[in-house]
């Protein structure tokens, strides 16, 4: 019995449903509304916005009632000057702020600090590489 107890303590803990998941993109260009026009007609994809409070509209792409995108203005006062146009991947993490921490001491940057959006947390990061993602946990 004492054996098999230790069996289950040296398990490694199941990952989340969250952790790892690559879940949400965001194509950052001078023109949102450009953007959103060039996918919708290249790809079929069905735009959308949704009130961010003070953040202003996002805009949103989706295929039938699954949100997949959306679509960031360069030129928004939220973001530094001279962010280029790029495609932006969020990857699921279940803590944000620890995972920013363990992110700085592997060598890599926080680019834009955690902060809570009405649907989760998330991060902007750079690896050491220097390639850029974000960090999302959803709420709920």
């Amino acid at each position: 019995m004492a054996q098999q107890a230790r069996k289950k303590a040296s398990r490694p803990a199941r990952p989340s449903k969250v952790q790892g998941t690559f879940f949400w993109h965001e194509v950052y260009a001078p023109d949102a509304e450009a953007s959103h026009k060039f996918y919708s007609e290249l790809i079929g994809w069905k735009t959308k916005s949704m009130d961010m409070g003070p953040g202003g509209e996002y805009r949103m792409f989706a295929r039938g009632r699954t949100d997949l995108a959306g679509a960031v203005s360069t030129k928004s006062p939220q973001l530094p000057k001279g962010v280029p146009p790029h495609w932006l991947v969020y990857i699921g993490v279940d803590d944000v702020d620890g995972t920013c921490n363990h992110a700085r001491k592997m060598g890599g940057k926080v680019l834009m600090q955690p902060m809570d959006i009405p649907v989760g947390r998330c991060a902007v990061l750079e690896d050491p590489q220097g390639a850029v993602f974000a960090l999302f946990t959803p709420k709920g």
